[in-house]
């Protein structure tokens, strides 16, 4: 509210002349309408424009602020790309490995063919002089040395042969062996190629909503975070059910201090929506491509662990065992020790690692990120003794 201020009466008696003088203008002010004038302090002008410039700071932060989410958007994505050109390079070279084991598996079928012929035409002398009795060799012969060479050279071609046949067949099954290892790496690194294309076009989403749109930008936040609470609040609840209908958790086990061995937890924290931040490229992921501190970090790091081959972007956790088949492993309903447990309700399902297999339809499982377990929230390490039957599949490692 502009308060109006009033100059005081003056008490002083007026001259004659100031009389009149004042008479004149109480004339003129009569004929004419009066218009006052709002008379404002500067203090109060100086305190609307302070009031002002904070809102226009107010606003310039937020464009900044907003400006820079799409640049982090923008860096994530060159980086998204950038890994996805490496692993590019290294599918081209596990391919051209392929190429060459696929030759020289060729070539050695070629070379078993020629010694088949090779052996077909030993065997046949071998065969014919076998024929000979030892009497008749030695009668045959000049003297006794003679027939231990012939005895000799007999028996060299027997043992010639056996080498021969046991040294294709271990070389056969070694190329066979290299051919399913790399087989299994381009599968593999085709999968993280593909989880890279599908983030790259999440994040080129992102960045074609906050550019440029920073008005609805606040807005299109406070929606995905919301959206984001009611998918992990759901998951969890599947989760859950998936134990109850096991039988429920048996017990809540001692947390191991060291947890797991898991080494991508410093640096990283998982907000109240489930979402990974810093990690080890500061974008929220750990070295394979997963966020940090999620369940699938936790059971590929086990994995790798145990077999000395990483998963790499195997995707969400009920996308495992599709995954897992696609690189050569195999699944089913039986707990194993060293196995993952693979809960594939929810939008994104649940993994565990089986630490060990009970006599009485227990299992013992570590994790990460269920809720509450191990710590308030999300992204904390546990143990619990559930029911076999919580989990859809185990995958054996």
């Amino acid at each position: 509210m502009i308060k109006l201020t009033l100059a005081p009466h003056n008490t002083q008696r007026f001259t004659l002349k100031r009389a009149a003088v004042l008479t004149i203008a109480i004339v003129f002010m009569l004929a004419t309408p009066i218009q006052f004038a709002s008379v404002v302090s500067a203090d109060d002008y100086d305190a609307r424009i302070a009031q002002i410039q904070a809102q226009i700071d107010t606003y310039q932060n937020q464009i900044k602020n907003l400006n820079a989410q799409a640049d982090s958007y923008q860096k994530e994505l060159d980086s998204l790309t950038a890994q996805r050109a490496i692993i590019q390079q290294e599918i081209d070279k596990k391919q051209l490995e392929h190429d060459k084991l696929v030759a020289d598996i060729a070539a050695n079928e070629k070379k078993i063919e020629q010694n088949k012929e090779g052996l077909g035409k030993t065997l046949a002398d071998l065969y014919v002089s076998s024929d000979v009795s030892p009497f008749e060799m030695l009668m045959s012969s000049q003297n006794i040395g003679e027939y231990i060479d012939k005895e000799s050279y007999r028996n060299t071609i027997k043992d010639n042969l056996v080498r021969a046949i046991a040294s294709i067949k271990r070389l056969k099954a070694e190329l066979e062996t290299q051919k399913k290892d790399v087989d299994r790496v381009i599968a593999e690194q085709q999968l993280a190629r593909d989880a890279l294309v599908a983030k790259e076009q999440e994040q080129s989403s992102l960045i074609a909503e906050t550019r440029g749109e920073q008005a609805a930008y606040s807005g299109l936040v406070a929606k995905r975070e919301q959206e984001k609470a009611e998918v992990m609040r759901a998951q969890q609840a599947a989760i859950e059910a998936a134990a109850r209908r096991g039988g429920g958790v048996a017990n809540i086990l001692p947390g191991d201090p060291n947890k797991g061995g898991y080494p991508w937890e410093g640096g990283c924290y998982v907000d109240g929506y489930g979402m990974s931040h810093g990690g080890t490229n500061g974008l929220g992921y750990d070295p394979l491509g997963y966020g940090c501190r999620q369940c699938v970090s936790y059971t590929a790091y086990k994995v790798g662990q145990r077999t000395g081959n990483y998963p790499m972007y195997w995707g969400n956790a009920n996308m495992w065992p599709g995954s897992a088949r696609a690189a050569g492993y195999t699944y089913g309903t039986t707990p194993k020790p060293n196995s993952v447990g693979v809960i594939m309700a929810g939008t994104y399902g649940h993994v565990v690692w089986v630490e060990a297999v009970n006599g009485d339809g227990t299992i013992d499982v570590s994790q990460y990120n269920y809720y509450n377990a191990g710590g308030a929230g999300w992204g904390n390490y546990s143990k619990m003794r559930v029911s076999q039957y919580t989990y859809d599949y185990y995958i054996y490692f």
